[in-house]
C-alpha cells in the first residue's frame, strides 16, 4: 500500500487574527503562508507524488498552486472529505471568545464527546477523513502500485484525527498531536498496520525518497543458491529501529 503524505495548509488570514474559520468563504493564505506554499515544490524535489487529492476549501487551494505549477502533470482531485471540520455556529468565531464556552473544555479533554452547534462531530469527522484516506490507499495503489507515494492536502483537526487513527490512538487523545501550517506528516500503510514516518514535518523531505536499488553481493548470491528467498514483510516493524531511509 502507498505512503501518505498529509499536508495541511499553509497559514491563513484566520490562523492569524486567532479566528476558527471552519468553512467560512474567503479564508485565504496571509504573507507567510504565501511563503510557505512557495517553499512546497523544493521541499518534495526528491519526491515523486503519483497524485494529489485535496480539500476543497480556498487556503488548501492556494497552498498548493506552486507545487501544481513546477508539476503540471500531477493529476488533481478534489475530496469533499478532506474538507475542515463543521464547527457550525462556532465557525469564524474569535477562539479567545470560544476559550469561555463550556464545551472547549469537552473539545480539549473529550473530542469524541464534541458536537458543534448547528455542525459535525468530531467522531464524524474522523470517520470520514479515514474513509477517504481508506479508499485514495486503494485507488493509488491499484493505478500506481504498492510503493507509490501521494500527496493529500487538509486541516489541522482532520489530520490529527488520521494520524491517531494511523497510532492506534482513541479520538479522546488526538489533541497530543500537534501539526503546524504546511506541516508534512507522512504515513506509510501496509497490509497490517501503518507506520507514522514524518509529524509534522516543516523542512525538507528528502529523507522520504525510495533508496537507489541494492548492489547484488556475490556472496549472499552464492549462499543462497538452490534455497527459497522469502520476500520481506511490508507489515513487518523493524527491530531495533532499522538503519532508517538512505
Amino acid at each position: 500500500m502507498p505512503t501518505l503524505l498529509l499536508l495541511r495548509h499553509a497559514r491563513s488570514t484566520a490562523n492569524v487574527d486567532g479566528v476558527l474559520a471552519g468553512r467560512s468563504p474567503g479564508v485565504g493564505l496571509d504573507a507567510r503562508g504565501a511563503e510557505q506554499a512557495a517553499e512546497l515544490p523544493a521541499r518534495l524535489a526528491a519526491l515523486a507524488p503519483a497524485a494529489v487529492v485535496t480539500s476543497p476549501l480556498e487556503r488548501c487551494r492556494e497552498t498548493l498552486k506552486p507545487l501544481l505549477a513546477a508539476r503540471p502533470e500531477l493529476p488533481v482531485h478534489v475530496d469533499e472529505r478532506l474538507t475542515e471540520c463543521d464547527y457550525g455556529e462556532w465557525s469564524g468565531g474569535k477562539l479567545a471568545e470560544l476559550a469561555a464556552d463550556p464545551l472547549m473544555a469537552t473539545v480539549q479533554q473529550h473530542p469524541s464527546a464534541a458536537g458543534f452547534p448547528g455542525g459535525e462531530t468530531m467522531r464524524a469527522m474522523q470517520a470520514r477523513a479515514v474513509e477517504a484516506v481508506r479508499e485514495w490507499n486503494a485507488t493509488v495503489t491499484a493505478e500506481h502500485g504498492p510503493e507509490a507515494l501521494y500527496v493529500m492536502c487538509s486541516h489541522g483537526d482532520v489530520i490529527k484525527s488520521v494520524v491517531a487513527d494511523a497510532l492506534g490512538m482513541h479520538l479522546d487523545l488526538f489533541q497530543r498531536i500537534a501539526v503546524g501550517p504546511a506541516s508534512v506528516t507522512a504515513i506509510r500503510y501496509t497490509p497490517l498496520r501503518p507506520f507514522v514516518l514524518l509529524l509534522g514535518d516543516t523542512g525538507r523531505l528528502d529523507g522520504l525518497a525510495p533508496p537507489p536499488p541494492a548492489e547484488p553481493d556475490a556472496e549472499a548470491e552464492s549462499g543462497a543458491r538452490g534455497t527459497e528467498q522469502s520476500a520481506p514483510d511490508a507489515s513487518a516493524a523493524e527491530v531495533g529501529g532499522g538503519a532508517g531511509a538512505g
